[in-house]
């Protein structure tokens, strides 16, 4: 069953590198990324839980939270130009 679930996440995590190559706008390419990063973090916590090694689910949620501030950072600079915000004064 893991071998099945494995295989599963590794054939979207391609066909999501596929979109992120051929993806006609920037924002296609970044959802493929986020995508490409969601499956990722699947993708160690079934390898969690093959191994019988669960400290590989604190790893995944801490790559979870980095793909989600970077597609964050990513979408603003895609958005706006530049990272930080501009002074009010």
């Amino acid at each position: 069953m893991y071998i099945a679930a494995l295989a599963g996440i590794l054939v979207t995590m391609l066909l999501a590198l596929v979109r992120a190559a051929l993806g006609p706008t920037v924002f296609d390419r970044i959802l493929a990324v986020n995508m490409f990063g969601t499956k990722t973090v699947l993708l160690i916590a079934v390898l969690a839980f093959w191994s019988g090694r669960p400290e590989f689910l604190d790893l995944s949620l801490v790559y979870a939270l980095m793909n989600f501030i970077g597609i964050i950072a990513v979408l603003r600079f895609a958005r706006h130009g530049f990272f930080a915000a501009e002074d009010s004064e």
